[in-house]
This record gives C-alpha cells, structure tokens and sequence, in this order.
C-alpha cells in the first residue's frame, strides 16, 4: 500500500486523516536519522517489521511516497 507522508519536525506525532499522513519526528535529518525514525514509526502504527516500510520517493523532502507492505 503506497501513501503519501508529510514530515513536521520537532513533534513527537503521528495523524492519519486519510491522505496524507501527517508524522512528527525528533530527530533531526542528518544521515538518515529522520528517515530511520519515520520507518520506526509507521512500523509500530501499522503492526509491521521495519523491513516492511520503505520510502519510496522524496528521502530529502518533507513530502514522500512510503509504501507499507502488508
């Protein structure tokens, strides 16, 4: 399942109203740290393995495509 995800930074969130899905994170985006909490993230929400989650497009943007494998 793809959807889209809008990263907030400096919040500690997650907000599914359909699409997209708002996430807030704490880490800041150096060496993929934000990236790697956003996959922790979606994993815990969706009851999934980490390995499960992958971002598809945007890994230096705000706005990206993540699909969730089910």
């Amino acid at each position: 399942m793809l959807y889209k995800v809008h990263v907030e930074f400096n919040r500690d969130n997650i907000i599914i109203n359909g699409d997209p899905i708002s996430i807030g994170i704490k880490s800041k985006p150096i060496k993929g740290k934000a990236n790697k909490e956003i996959i922790k993230k979606l994993a815990l929400h969706f009851g999934v393995s980490s390995s499960q989650v992958i971002i598809k497009s945007g890994n230096k943007s705000r706005q990206k495509i993540v699909e969730v494998l089910i």
